[in-house]
């Protein structure tokens, strides 16, 4: 096993066939779910709007640095698809976008 980095995950994708129930779920917590809810976190944060088109999910994911920065995708979406199926929504298309955070460079501005 190599070494664990930590992942910054956005994943998106549009919402599909969803029922009655969930249309009415998501729009009663649609204020929940704006800009200002959004957050990176283990269980994921889930945002969208009351169009209830399209979605993202921001999650942090650990994984082997060696597996690169698909598996932490993919790890996501699994997340997202687990999620979004324990509340009943239909969902289509997710795509990751994936930031390492062990490897990302900090430019600090002189003082």
């Amino acid at each position: 096993m190599g070494t664990p980095h930590t992942y910054r995950v956005i994943v998106r994708g549009t919402f599909d066939g969803l029922s009655e129930a969930s249309r009415t779920r998501l729009l009663a917590e649609v204020e929940e779910h704006g800009m200002a809810a959004m957050r990176f976190t283990e269980e994921g944060s889930l945002a969208y709007d009351r169009t209830l088109k399209h979605f993202s999910y921001r999650l942090v994911v650990e994984s082997d640095a060696e597996d690169g920065d698909e598996m932490a995708g993919a790890l996501a979406e699994e997340r997202v698809e687990a999620a979004l199926a324990a509340l009943g929504h239909g969902y289509k298309g997710l795509k990751s976008k994936v930031t390492d955070l062990d490897t990302m460079k900090i430019n600090r501005k002189g003082r």
